[in-house]
């Protein structure tokens, strides 16, 4: 999943820096409000590892637990 955070974090900045060489306001809008898209689903993706990293580490040190 690393691959679509990287990419949702590309996006994002992609989107900032539209966002600054643009000199129309409603256009700078635009691209800012999708880069806080982007980083939002950047934030999700890194919310979502850190979760599945916790049960993968819980369950292994229940398989030990019963192991034991």
């Amino acid at each position: 999943m690393a691959v679509a955070k990287s990419f949702y974090t590309d996006q994002a900045n992609a989107c900032s820096q539209a966002a600054s060489e643009t000199d129309l306001p409603m256009l700078r809008e635009k691209y800012e409000r999708a880069g806080a898209a982007w980083m939002t689903l950047a934030n999700r993706e890194n919310e979502i590892a850190a979760a599945r990293e916790r049960r993968i580490a819980d369950n292994a040190a229940k398989a030990d637990t019963l192991s034991n």
